[in-house]
This record gives structure tokens, sequence and C-alpha cells, in this order.
């Protein structure tokens, strides 16, 4: 699956009871999970029993873990209490009829990539052991450039920060637009400008 090699293949179901009866989720919780997530099952262990690839120093082994949705949207505390069900690092392929979309949880965050077709969705494993793969995983199918001389986690950190500023500044440049006092625009236009060169790390 994915366009993984063959020896990574798993087939594990997992029922939601076990992880009902392992997290003891509130019954808003435990309704949210349920209308969203209809099936979970472990499909690719990527380890080096599974491939010719050195263990890291941090990660032992990544899961690949398939969600067949209900809808086509996936609430993030869904993904949390999913991060919680293995010790290990999991990558979560959202399927929704012929499409998916990954999420996993990393530098405290979940992060859930762009809706794609199922068929022409593939992972690449690049790197020499298991820690440069699961990072560059991450990065490749997060969108996230890797800045040079920043870690990861670093790197997501910033690029949230640039999605909240360039968030401001449409909601700002909205309110410009149709602000008619001519203080108020000059006070939104000056108030875009900081913005704007705070964007670009001035």
């Amino acid at each position: 699956m994915f366009n993984l090699p063959k020896s990574t293949e798993l087939n594990r179901f997992i029922p939601k009871k076990a992880i009902y009866d392992k997290f003891k989720p509130t019954t808003a919780e435990r309704k949210l999970f349920d209308d969203q997530i209809n099936k979970i099952s472990i499909v690719g262990e990527i380890s080096n029993k599974t491939v010719n690839i050195s263990q890291g120093e941090k990660v032992n082994a990544i899961y690949i873990l398939l969600i067949t949705m209900k809808t086509k949207e996936c609430d993030k505390k869904n993904i949390a209490l999913l991060s919680k069900l293995i010790d290990q690092k999991m990558l979560f392929a959202l399927k929704y009829e012929n499409e998916v979309q990954f999420a996993t949880y990393r530098a405290g965050r979940v992060l859930i990539s762009d809706i794609k077709p199922l068929d022409s969705s593939e992972l690449k494993l690049n790197g020499l052991d298991l820690d440069s793969i699961w990072d560059n995983l991450i990065a490749t199918i997060m969108g996230i450039n890797l800045t040079k001389g920043k870690v990861l986690d670093e790197s997501i950190i910033e690029n949230e920060e640039k999605e909240k500023l360039m968030k401001q500044i449409a909601v700002l440049e909205k309110k410009a637009m149709n602000e008619r006092q001519p203080r108020r625009k000059w006070e939104l236009a000056d108030e875009l400008n900081k913005l704007k060169k705070q964007l670009k790390g001035e």
C-alpha cells in the first residue's frame, strides 16, 4: 500500500472497543470518534525487520494506520487520541471514499496533509536510518520546507506561525477594503505593513 515495499505490509484490525476500554473517553469524545471513524487497521510497519534500514536513535519503527472515515473531515481530537494508541511513531492514512489525507502527531501538534486521490498517494522512504526517514516522511507529506540548520520540529512551529500571520493579514486586508473612515483605514494599513514585515522576518 502507498507504494511501500511488500515486506512492510501488515493487516491488523484494531476494534474501536479496544480504544474505548484503554482510554476511557468521555461520552462526547466517544461520540465524536464514532461519528467520524469507521474502521482502523495497521497496514504497514517500517523497521529494520521489514526493510534494510538502520534503527535510529529515537525511532525504532514507523507504523502506517489506515483509518476508514465516515466523514471527509477528521477532528484533530481524534488524531490526538489515536496517537496514544501505540508507543511508536505513527502515520495515519485518513481514507474517505477514493481520497486520502495523512495525519500525525508531531512537536505537540496534530498535522494533517492536503487531500489527494488514493490511487496516486505514495510514501517514499528517504534517509539513512529510521530517524531521518521519519523526518523526511513528515516533511514531504505535510509540505514542510526544512529550513537550513533547523530541525523539523522548529520548522513545524515556524510554519504554523507563518500560517497564523497569513490568516491575520487576510482578515485585516478585508477590513481595510471595507473601512470608510480614512483614519481607521490608515491604522489598518499600518497594522498590515507590520504583519507583512513580520512574515518576511524583518
